[in-house]
């Protein structure tokens, strides 16, 4: 489908047909397509000036949002934020403060993690087909460890047994620069870190002198019912990347980190030129503004909670899905095939139906078998509901035609 205008969690195509979203751009629009006051931040900063380049004429917006991104900081120390455009550039360049910073090199992350398109973001991220397939030989020293799905065999133990492992037969601790985490993994199928892990993650990089790095880029802003999901875990990390959310569909990205490390770099060693544009910047300060004024994390809980009680009713009607997790309003659940196992046929099968009906809702997970549910978190629970309702006729269809 080829869309033609959006309001909120509603989009219509080229042909006129109403679409819900469940999508958001994937993980953008927590405040919803052109929400009031980020349209009019908008447009009062295009009626001023479009691009400068922050290092060749710097501009308020940028040092403003900088400023309310540091005091949101999910760690006690001071902070300092570098503004960029894409979430691959966050990650990367929390991968270049970190080197800089220890003088170090070496970098783990973990299967099922995703990080980003260029190409370190794509050795970073775990899973190879389709973002590391026929690129050629991907950047040195990044390791992965399995992530604890908690899902069979997949525990906490044995992600910090294979971290064991790893000082032990591949790389020692003190070449490692940083461990980049998810708190809740985006494409890799919405699986939640476990407190366990990031507090045992911190407690090794302390005791190493590696950077702990927490990729909020489809997590933070609210969706997970915190400003940063790694919130939920109470652990600090030392380097935040942002992006997708941010700016309420304007590309922006961020690095956040405390003032110590970020102040590690020579001046001019990180930048770009269209980042930080200042029609982003204010875009995301509009956007912080009504996660604030309309109390978006409480809603995003609310949210999680209508979704939880639905799809726990398709499973206790006997549809095929299982495996529901997700925190706030970044929820997912993998779809059976007849054999009973997650299988990403059936998952696609469901997306394909629910477009049908008026329903944008994605897959991702290790095979394609998870749905995933990222409805605008200013969506009216009208809305929601018939989003939901389409969900539940596109499993019952797939199950009867026993895909």
């Amino acid at each position: 489908m080829y869309a033609d205008r959006a309001e909120n969690a509603q989009l219509w195509d080229v042909e006129g047909r109403r679409f819900i979203d469940f999508a958001g751009g994937i993980a953008v629009l927590n405040t919803g397509h052109l929400h009031p006051k980020v349209t009019a931040a908008v447009q009062a900063q295009l009626a001023r000036f479009s691009h400068t380049a922050f290092q060749v004429a710097a501009y308020e917006p940028y040092i403003e949002l900088c400023e309310r991104l540091n005091a949101a900081a999910p760690f006690s120390a001071d902070a300092k934020t570098i503004l960029l455009t894409t979430g691959a550039e966050a990650t990367e360049n929390a991968v270049k403060i970190a080197r800089a910073a220890t003088g170090r090199s070496g970098v783990i992350a973990f299967s099922g993690g995703f990080h980003g398109r260029t190409l370190l973001a794509s050795a970073m991220t775990g899973k190879v087909a389709p973002y590391k397939r026929r690129f050629g030989p991907m950047p040195g020293e990044i390791f992965h460890l399995p992530f604890p799905t908690q899902i069979g065999d997949a525990t906490v133990r044995r992600s910090l047994d294979a971290l064991a492992g790893l000082f032990a037969a591949d790389v020692e601790a003190e070449r490692i620069a940083a461990i980049i985490i998810e708190p809740v993994q985006g494409e890799g199928g919405f699986h939640v870190a476990p407190t366990e892990l990031l507090q045992a993650l911190r407690r090794i990089c302390d005791e190493h002198g590696i950077l702990l790095i927490s990729d909020e880029v489809q997590s933070g802003f609210a969706r997970t019912g915190r400003m940063f999901g790694i919130e939920h875990s109470h652990v600090e990390p030392d380097l935040v990347c942002v992006a997708k959310p941010l700016a309420g569909g304007f590309p922006l990205a961020g690095v956040i980190g405390r003032a110590e490390i970020m102040d590690a770099l020579d001046p001019g060693g990180l930048g770009g030129t269209y980042g930080g544009s200042p029609v982003s910047c204010a875009a995301a300060l509009a956007v912080l503004d009504v996660i604030e004024e309309e109390g978006l994390n409480a809603r995003a809980e609310i949210i999680g909670a209508a979704l939880r009680k639905r799809i726990e009713g398709y499973r206790d009607a006997g549809l095929p899905v299982a495996n529901l997790r997700g925190l706030g309003a970044m929820i997912g659940f993998d779809v059976l095939g007849t054999d009973g196992v997650p299988d990403g046929t059936a998952a696609k099968a469901v997306c394909a139906a629910a477009l049908e009906e008026g329903l944008i809702v994605l897959s991702c997970g290790a095979k394609g078998e998870t749905i995933r549910i990222l409805v605008p978190l200013t969506a009216s629970d009208a809305i929601i509901g018939e989003g939901l309702d389409i969900i539940e006729r596109s499993l019952t269809a797939v199950a009867g035609f026993g895909l």
